[in-house]
């Protein structure tokens, strides 16, 4: 097998190591997405806009990055080996994107996920040949599916010989995956990126993006949105219908201080901004990135004029065609009617 020199994260600081080069086949078009300018969705604005399109990953979305390098490093420790069987806990598209990797790599995998894990997802699992197995209640402690989510992955791991967890929210090779995803958006945008905004899950994009830019001693401000409703910037814990967007657990990987600011967002904010990016751009992204327009437009006035603004588009819209994009959907689970042609502000 053929060595590459990659850099891995430690609590104790960055430490270079051999891992194996396996990116081949279907895992070599991972990464290099495009960055395109955004012309129309925002009006009169003095500042320039890029959206990185990680929904153009083989995998659909910006998971596929992380699933591969937590694999790579694990194979490479021998924490992990061909024929085993990895298990984690996803709402989606890190489980998506873990069941492309071990389908390449020679990896069985089973996906724990909760009735908000939508049906084209499972199917999608399925077809990637997982196993899923679906949490039915929340932790009776916390109250929480995610928290039930993990309590199964714990019992299948003493459960199953030869397992491995990937653990999406407390592996440092998480936001390691995505120094290269902030390294094409600066090289993209010739050393000029101004501002970042960046969704929050398992903090391992923002994080890693975060380290990027400190480590190259970039003047870049990082700007996080979150979910109404969830807790991982100290927000009050409530209902939240837009899967992966926010969290009801502040993950492993959070560190005070991580951001510039945090931004708000509602599952309605979702929504319109989704469906401005299909009527303006013909952008067709999921609830993530929906989200990442409303936080821009949030402080667009106090963006100083010739700025260079990167946001990152996580996943595909065709994922969230019975959800974001279904008015019947939104009418019964948000409890408003949305117009689709509706500006924003």
């Amino acid at each position: 097998m053929r060595l590459i020199t990659i850099r891995a994260m430690s609590q104790n600081g960055i430490q270079e190591v051999k891992a194996p080069m396996m990116r081949e086949g279907i895992l070599s078009a991972i990464g290099n997405t495009p960055l395109i300018r955004l012309n129309r969705i925002l009006k009169n604005i003095s500042f320039q806009l890029y959206a990185k399109l990680e929904y153009l990953n083989p995998g659909g979305s910006m998971k596929d990055r992380p699933a591969l390098c937590i694999l790579e490093h694990a194979l490479e420790a021998g924490f992990l080996k061909p024929g085993w069987v990895v298990i984690e806990s996803s709402s989606g598209n890190m489980g998506i994107g873990l069941a492309q990797a071990c389908s390449s790599l020679g990896l069985k995998f089973i996906c724990v996920v909760d009735p908000k894990t939508t049906q084209q997802n499972i199917r999608l699992l399925k077809v990637y040949g997982a196993r899923v197995d679906i949490v039915t209640e929340p932790d009776l402690a916390t109250g929480e599916y995610l928290q039930a989510r993990l309590n199964h992955v714990q019992f299948l791991l003493r459960s199953i010989k030869n397992s491995f967890w990937p653990d999406q929210y407390a592996n440092l090779n998480n936001p390691l995956a995505h120094h290269q995803t902030m390294y094409e958006i600066v090289k993209a945008l010739e050393g000029k990126v101004d501002y970042l905004f960046c969704a929050t899950s398992t903090c391992g994009t923002l994080r890693g993006c975060v380290e990027y830019t400190k480590k190259h001693e970039l003047s870049t401000k990082i700007y996080a949105f979150d979910a109404v409703g969830s807790v991982i910037f100290g927000g009050q814990k409530g209902k939240r219908m837009i899967p992966g967007h926010g969290a009801s657990i502040r993950p492993a990987l959070y560190q005070d201080g991580l951001v510039d600011k945090c931004i708000h967002v509602t599952d309605m904010d979702c929504v319109k901004g989704c469906r401005r990016l299909v009527d303006e751009e013909a952008i067709l992204a999921g609830g993530s990135s929906g989200a990442v327009m409303a936080a821009v437009d949030y402080v667009k006035e106090i963006i100083p004029p010739g700025s260079n603004c990167a946001l990152i588009f996580p996943d595909r819209g065709e994922r969230y065609l019975d959800t974001v994009y279904s008015d019947e959907w939104v009418r019964t689970y948000i409890g408003e009617a949305v117009n689709q042609k509706e500006n924003l502000s």
